[in-house]
């Protein structure tokens, strides 16, 4: 028998070709990198004689210990297989590598053998190694979204937008995903390494990685660091002196390095929205389409009665019981993401909610979802996972009691429309807020909508209590949108439309509490008789001032009004509260000038005091993927009440496309103020000589 020993002259996996061809580039353009379902070729050089005299095998090693081994049939078009076609011609053969639309995704690496017509293998080269990610451009795949406006945004885009604040005051603050950053999509790898599944059973794992169903489970335990070696650590209020404040990331690419980087040692700190976007970052890279999503008024329901339940003494303070009480955040984050669902019955297929923040253990593990919003729009709180939890998330009945000192409950007042408002994302390819609201529920009272509630496990809702009867005082509380220090007035307003005059006792205190609901420090409480004629109207005003909320608001700057009625003869009192965020001045960012690859740009960033006291130790952090690395500029003096100050930076683009220059501002009294421009960067036009 001939000696074919090197006969294998060269490999060649045909990066460039084979990444555009499968979306990939972006990632990167030196491996191979392919989508599952899409066929991609190699092509191998071999001396004439040995491809004339034998055949090319092809064998597949996935996982760290080679936990599944795969023959890659030549010409085998069965159905699940990977299969592979051949040309050859002047010594050299094409390969084209055929993967099932269900393969496992990961990191492969790819035997070429000589064998002789009896099998034996002459020559064998493995070095040729390669990613295999999700496709949703492919029609078989688990995860094929058909409309490609779509997938540009919930795949490929880079930047998002992420909705805070209130239901009534919608802020935004930009976000860099940033899933095809340099070593981003090998610490995604690295994320599903380290779970608590794989570390258990790593075969069992890699096995389960074809289905994005498991895998998106995987990554909502995986972002949080509870029970597991995952990325962030949750922190819910100051202090973050060993860390970073939830509210100073502007990007997932930082807190994913530093993940891995430490070894698994996870990331201080997170909330949910920096959750949610470390999670549409995996996912994205992985390949599953994902979008951020804010439900404003959301509820976190403890006990599964599908009701929030405020308890208050007389005094109006909470009664929370080691922080494990039912609670109505002003907003929580939490990603879509798309596929169908063949482990459901039929309907419960495309978005489906995951949500990384630890709140309650699901089977064992703190994570949540995938769950279709289908299901939690029609009531069908049976399919998995977590769907009665998510339900109320948006559905609950907020229902305020207080708690007399004999221990007795009265019941104050409920509310059926005050949970899930105005549920946000960012629209498709555009700046706008897109309310998709209507996808995870009926229209507030309509019929269907208290079908549905009925349907997902009460008889009947709770009844609203009825403010309205003659006799009663209708009570309100109005505010403006206020601005972080200023001083402003909030107006509780009493409206008699009975025939008589009515006497009452009105108690208002404000407080500062953190978006999620927990307080911080009451600062004002005032008490006072009011009487209000009939058919009029009283306007009680409470001024809030900066000098007094300043020492207790938290870092979202959240201010929370309690107003509580008692009126002489009436059976019980009356509650109304309003949460008030308390909005922040923008950094302005201004970019002249066209922005070409690799030519210097100066960008111009300027900020105003707010304050009624100058800020201490201003800096700019200013970052942008393809503009400039991290660069902080820091103030020399304070910055004066009122003051304007202006700094200039020069960097040169190094990425073409649409690109996002973001600012954050911090000083002693001032923290997370934020600022964004986008920059299109062009490549140089090639002049003809």
């Amino acid at each position: 028998m001939a000696n074919y020993r090197g006969c294998i002259m060269d490999v060649d996996p045909k990066c460039r070709e084979n990444n555009l061809a499968h979306h990939s580039g972006e990632i990167d353009w030196k491996r191979l990198i392919v989508r599952r379902g899409q066929p991609f070729a190699i092509s191998v050089r071999c001396s004439e004689s040995a491809l004339r005299q034998n055949q090319l095998a092809l064998v597949l090693h996935l996982g760290k210990r080679d936990e599944v081994v795969i023959k890659v049939e030549k010409g085998s078009r069965s159905e699940g297989a990977w299969w592979f076609a051949e040309e050859v011609a002047q010594g050299q053969a094409l390969l084209t590598l055929h993967s099932p639309a269900d393969a496992i995704v990961g990191h492969y690496c790819l035997d070429v053998s000589v064998t002789s017509p009896s099998g034996h293998v002459l020559e064998k080269n493995d070095k040729i190694n390669f990613h295999l990610l999700y496709n949703p451009w492919c029609r078989d795949d688990a995860v094929y979204l058909p409309d490609e406006k779509l997938l540009q945004e919930y795949i490929t885009n880079e930047h998002g937008i992420i909705y805070v604040g209130s239901s009534d005051y919608i802020g935004s603050r930009h976000w860099h995903f940033g899933q095809f950053e340099e070593n981003v999509m090998d610490i995604c790898f690295e994320i599903l390494d380290n779970s608590n599944d794989a570390l258990r059973n790593s075969e069992k794992d890699m096995k389960q990685r074809w289905d994005p169903v498991y895998v998106s489970r995987i990554i909502s335990a995986m972002v949080n660091s509870n029970g597991d070696r995952g990325v962030l650590v949750g922190r819910w209020q100051e202090p973050y002196t060993d860390g970073v404040s939830p509210s100073k990331w502007t990007s997932s690419v930082p807190i994913l390095q530093k993940w891995s980087d430490g070894r698994a040692r996870p990331v201080k700190y997170g909330q949910c929205w920096v959750y949610a976007a470390v999670g549409c970052t995996v996912l994205r890279c992985l390949g599953i389409p994902t979008r951020h999503i804010t439900n404003f008024a959301s509820a976190h329901d403890t006990d599964g009665n599908l009701s929030v339940d405020f308890l208050f003494n007389e005094k109006m303070e909470s009664l929370d019981t080691r922080g494990r009480s039912d609670s109505s955040w002003n907003f929580h984050c939490w990603v879509e993401s798309w596929m169908t669902r063949a482990d459901l019955p039929q309907g419960n297929d495309g978005w489906q909610v995951l949500d990384p923040t630890p709140q309650e253990l699901s089977d064992g593990e703190f994570c949540c979802g995938p769950c279709p919003v289908a299901a939690i729009k029609e009531g069908n709180l049976g399919v998995k996972y977590d769907a009665p939890f998510i339900f109320a998330e948006v559905n609950a009945d907020v229902i305020h009691w207080i708690v007399r000192r004999d221990g007795q409950r009265q019941k104050i007042r409920v509310f059926q429309d005050r949970v899930g408002r105005n549920i946000s994302t960012k629209s498709v390819f555009s700046d706008n807020r897109e309310d998709v609201t209507l996808h995870y529920k009926y229209p507030e009272g309509s019929k269907k909508e208290r079908e549905v509630y009925e349907k997902a496990g009460r008889p009947a809702r709770e009844p609203s209590t009825d403010r309205t009867k003659p006799g009663k005082l209708q009570m309100t509380i109005k505010h403006a949108e206020p601005v972080f220090g200023s001083d402003f007035d909030v107006v509780v307003q009493l409206k008699n439309e009975g025939g008589a005059e009515v006497h009452a006792r009105l108690t208002v205190l404000a407080m500062g509490v953190t978006y999620n609901c927990r307080g911080r420090g009451e600062f004002e409480r005032q008490t006072k008789n009011v009487s209000v004629p009939a058919h009029k109207v009283h306007k009680e005003v409470l001024r809030v001032r900066y000098d007094d909320y300043a020492k207790c608001v938290s870092e979202n700057n959240a201010v929370k009004v309690t107003a509580l009625l008692e009126v002489q003869g009436d059976t019980g009192p009356d509650m109304v509260t309003a949460r008030i965020p308390l909005g922040l001045p923008e950094v302005l960012v201004e970019v002249p000038g066209k922005a070409v690859i690799h030519q210097t740009l100066t960008g111009s960033i300027s900020f105003t005091n707010p304050l009624p006291v100058p800020l201490k130790r201003g800096v700019f952090t200013v970052e942008g993927a393809g503009l400039v690395s991290p660069t902080e500029v820091k103030m020399n003096g304070d910055i004066g009440p009122g003051q304007k100050v202006c700094v200039k930076l020069n960097f040169s683009p190094v990425r073409s496309g649409v690109r996002k220059l973001l600012v954050d501002f911090d000083s002693d009294r001032l923290k997370d103020v934020k600022g964004a421009a986008t920059v299109v960067v062009i490549k140089p036009s090639v002049r003809a000589f």
